[in-house]
């Protein structure tokens, strides 16, 4: 069944959307918009509470992790193989979030969302206005991937330090994030169309909120 990107639209029009890089701010942003504004936080992998609906047959790439051999597999792939592990996640992932995002709307609240859907889909099923790219430098997010104390990214950081080379893993999982965070996919987000606000070590939290506020035509 294909529902029309118009109905879509109109009754996905309470979610504001923020997709970009690592490390640029899309989980704080989104966590101190719904608390301003009363809203509905969907946080990183908010899509996760519909997992047990997904197949590894039906979704490979979601359903990766039921397949894999080891966790010391999933650390060691390629640059390439995981970049495309993560844009096979973001297709796949994005008819989750759009079915949950459904299931919330009917609150009426403003819905504030850290995406994997794509700019191209967002393009869509939402409004220039409702819609933001977060980016960051490469450095910052391959520097400071790990500083966050979000439980998944320390698991990961802990299953790195307990294989045979945690040197050689570290590096080699450094050099995914930075393909990940690359200048060219940055800059197909930046030529996305879309509003774009760049984080730099000046940013400050107080300034990424003022400006996704005015963009979002919530002041």
């Amino acid at each position: 069944m294909e529902i029309a990107d118009n109905i879509l639209k109109e009754l996905l029009k309470n979610c504001y959307f923020l997709n970009g890089t690592a490390y640029a701010g899309k989980s704080t942003m989104v966590r101190l918009l719904a608390e301003k504004y009363g809203g509905i936080e969907c946080g990183e992998n908010y899509h996760d509470a519909l997992m047990e609906a997904t197949d590894p047959v039906c979704q490979p790439n979601l359903g990766y992790f039921q397949t894999m051999g080891s966790w010391h597999e999933f650390v060691s792939r390629s640059p390439e193989d995981y970049v495309a592990w993560l844009d096979g996640c973001s297709r796949e992932a994005a008819q989750l979030e759009i079915v949950q995002l459904l299931r919330l709307s009917q609150s009426g609240k403003k819905i504030f969302v850290d995406t994997n859907i794509s700019p191209e889909w967002l393009k869509k099923i939402a409004s220039w206005d409702h819609v933001a790219i977060l980016l960051s430098p490469q450095s910052l997010s391959v520097e400071r991937f790990f500083d966050r104390p979000d439980a998944e990214k320390q698991f990961l950081y802990r299953q790195i330090l307990e294989g045979p080379d945690p040197e050689g893993t570290m590096a080699n999982f450094r050099a995914c994030v930075a393909l990940a965070n690359s200048r060219s996919r940055c800059e197909a987000f930046a030529d996305s169309g879309f509003f774009t606000h760049l984080r730099t070590e000046e940013s400050t939290i107080e300034g990424t909120l003022a400006a996704l506020e005015t963009h979002f035509g919530l002041c």
